[in-house]
């Protein structure tokens, strides 16, 4: 397994770092953040941060408090230790300074975590919220728990007192809502009022504080037990995210069960397989609250399992894709008969995930009579163009909700791209392009478009490298090209992504758009069609370039992006930043305690969200990280299975005749029969 260059020293072992209390390593000690360009991405310079402090100048706990600051290498930020009997006048020439655009309470004894005013003042200026807030992580000889404030406000005294320092809050919107003068009261006060008040108001789910509080024993409410359920598991896109998924809700505090359809029947027969008796019984009585079910299509057609557990428990489906929506594909792109009601008109049956044609018009009627039930599954989206697309497709009454997809953001970081190179035996100075997806030359993700942009700027020092399976490299006549085929853990591909300088994808069709936020998470930015969910995926002039799905448009921009590497590293530094916060396990779950509690499985409340010790190690400056996850895409195919899969494709394209379908589900179920007769023996 490939890992970053700071993980291990030569001889492999392990650093011997101690664990500080607060459990991020080495802080506030080390400047080692994420890079911060010299201006916003707009070009507007970084926001002036006015940082209070209230206490005696001999409080023994101040020090570590300024070092904090300090260590944000910050330059915009003026930290005034104030004594408490003169914070109503320091409040009050705060509000009253011009020259001030954010205000920041921090407590004596508290400390910024790393990167803590870059990240909240980049939130605040591309969402021009009134207030960002992150996450605390209160301690005491260890770590106790995190935890964010509510959007909806705080009850007064709920949990552990509220005292601000992970709130940036606009100076204007401050002084409009009036702040109070008492200090351990200024902070939460506001928050509040500006909640009522219907103030713009915005969370990232990354740690910004840390709080020593001994009397911090977080107490949480009682979580859910959900079930997890797929098709044919975790493995893939789609299984990616559903596992990271069930993560975040894990770290969250509800209680996970992970169910496969495909353990009970084979992929292979999915077009003719509806019922899962066994599957079905277990989750159906083992006390479940809520099914969380997505990527379906891998041991089933239809929605009809979906439809029977929504009858007795609460049932939400992931848009992964479309396939909930249509009669048979998972992208429909430009086909019109989705409107009038998919049928045996489909111009693609034989492509996964196929159907036969005298299906698809029965097929589909079903999934919409399953999403107009009483109790019909809740519609997950994870992208405002997902959502806008649920609300097109689905019958009129369905429930739709946007999500966000979590992220490991302590594996996906940036580390040295010359230590990465090295490691991975790629040239040092070359402008590296990195493409990535399960299957590399699948049409969906815009391959030939693709290889036509890569060709415009393949010169010396240019290089390329492609991630995931590709079963003739030599096909795509690309010079310098480095095909380390499927990268089926997290951290290695992590190394990938991080040596290279830009990522490009040619894809129109993605619910969301998986790689670019990982690219991006590593500090390399993508250059992108301004298609889809691809939107959400990257955002643009921060964390890429979007480009008009035009003819060209793709192959000029890469040629822009190739020749300036200032830009790279600028673009690749936002990139950080802000898909840090926006896409991590916290953030998922976070989105997901909304939906939840709007949907009446949580109980209503304005307290805070709060998650176990365990979450700290989800990001990249915990001092005990989290590995990351392997396994995650198909090991690569035998030598004659590649020459095989070749084959038919020269003979019949993507495409999968009803023979042949036919064939491997027979030759699926005798051998699940063979297998369960020996077991039986």
């Amino acid at each position: 397994m490939t890992r970053p260059p700071d993980e291990f020293p030569e001889d492999g072992a392990p650093p011997a770092r101690p664990v500080p209390p607060h459990g991020v390593a080495d802080w506030p000690g080390r400047r080692d953040g994420p890079a911060r360009p010299e201006a916003l991405p707009d070009g507007r310079p970084w926001p002036r941060v006015r940082v209070l402090t209230f206490a005696r100048a001999d409080n023994p706990d101040l020090p570590d408090t300024i070092a904090s600051v300090l260590a944000q290498d910050y330059a915009p930020v003026r930290h005034e230790v104030v004594p408490a009997a003169a914070a109503e006048a320091a409040i009050g020439a705060a509000l009253a300074d011009p020259a001030t655009d954010h205000v920041l309470f921090l407590r004596s004894g508290d400390l910024l975590a790393p990167g803590a005013l870059t990240a909240l003042c980049l939130e605040a200026a591309l969402t021009g919220a009134a207030a960002v807030a992150g996450l605390r992580v209160l301690f005491d000889r260890t770590v106790a728990g995190l935890d964010v404030p509510s959007l909806a406000g705080e009850e007064t005294g709920a949990g552990i007192p509220f005292t601000g320092g992970e709130v940036l809050f606009a100076r204007r919107a401050l002084a409009a809502a009036g702040a109070d003068p008492a200090p351990a009261e200024s902070a939460s006060a506001a928050w509040l009022r500006l909640s009522h008040a219907g103030a713009p108001l915005a969370r990232i789910g990354r740690p910004v504080l840390l709080q020593r509080r001994p009397e911090a024993d977080l107490p949480r409410e009682p979580g859910l037990s959900i079930v997890s359920l797929t098709g044919s598991g975790y493995q893939g896109g789609a299984g990616i995210a559903q596992r990271r998924l069930a993560e975040a809700l894990a770290l969250a505090g509800h209680r996970l069960t992970h169910r496969a359809l495909a353990d009970e029947s084979p992929p292979a027969s999915a077009e003719w397989t509806d019922r899962f008796p066994r599957a079905e019984a277990a989750i159906l009585g083992g006390g479940h609250d809520l099914v969380l079910a997505g990527n379906l299509h891998g041991a089933t057609r239809s929605l009809d399992v979906l439809g029977r557990l929504a009858a007795r428990l609460p049932v939400a489906a992931v848009l992964h894709d479309l396939f909930p929506l249509t009669g048979r594909c998972a992208y429909p792109k430009d086909c019109t008969r989705i409107a009038a009601g998919c049928d045996a008109a489909c111009p693609t049956p034989d492509q996964y995930p196929e159907l036969r044609r005298g299906r698809i018009a029965s097929v589909h009627a079903a999934k919409r009579r399953i999403l107009d039930a009483p109790r019909a599954p809740l519609l997950l989206a994870n992208s405002a163009w997902t959502a806008a697309r649920a609300r097109d497709y689905a019958p009129p009454g369905a429930g739709i909700a946007e999500i966000t997809l979590a992220f490991p953001t302590g594996v996906f970081r940036p580390a040295d791209r010359r230590s990465l190179r090295r490691g991975l035996g790629l040239p040092e100075d070359d402008c590296l392009i990195v493409f990535s997806a399960v299957i590399v030359d699948a049409p969906d993700k815009g391959f030939p478009d693709l290889v036509a942009a890569l060709h415009r700027v393949a010169r010396p020092g240019v290089g390329f490298v492609a991630i995931g399976r590709l079963d003739d490299p030599g096909a795509l006549g690309l010079p310098n090209l480095f095909a380390p085929g499927p990268v089926a853990e997290e951290a290695s591909l992590a190394a990938w992504y991080g040596a290279c300088d830009l990522h490009v994808t040619a894809s129109r069709v993605e619910t969301l758009g998986q790689t670019p936020v990982e690219a991006g998470l590593c500090g390399t930015p993508t250059l992108a069609y301004a298609a889809t969910g691809l939107t959400s995926a990257v955002i643009d002039g921060v964390s890429g370039r979007l480009v008009p799905p035009e003819p060209g448009a793709l192959a000029e921009a890469l040629e822009g992006l190739v020749a300036d590497a200032a830009e790279r590293e600028r673009l690749g530094a936002f990139a950080r930043i802000a898909l840090e916060g926006r896409f991590s396990h916290a953030s998922a779950a976070m989105r997901l305690d909304e939906v939840l509690r709007d949907e009446g499985l949580l109980p209503a409340s304005g307290e805070r969200l709060r998650f176990p010790p365990a979450m700290l190690g989800r990001f990249a400056f915990a001092a005990e990280r989290h590995p990351g996850a392997g396994a995650t895409v198909p090991a690569p195919s035998h030598a004659l299975v590649r020459r095989l899969r070749r084959a038919k494709q020269a003979l019949f394209g993507r495409s999968m005749p009803y023979w042949i379908r036919r064939a491997l589900s027979v030759s699926a179920r005798l051998r699940q029969g063979i297998r369960a007769l020996g077991m039986a023996r």
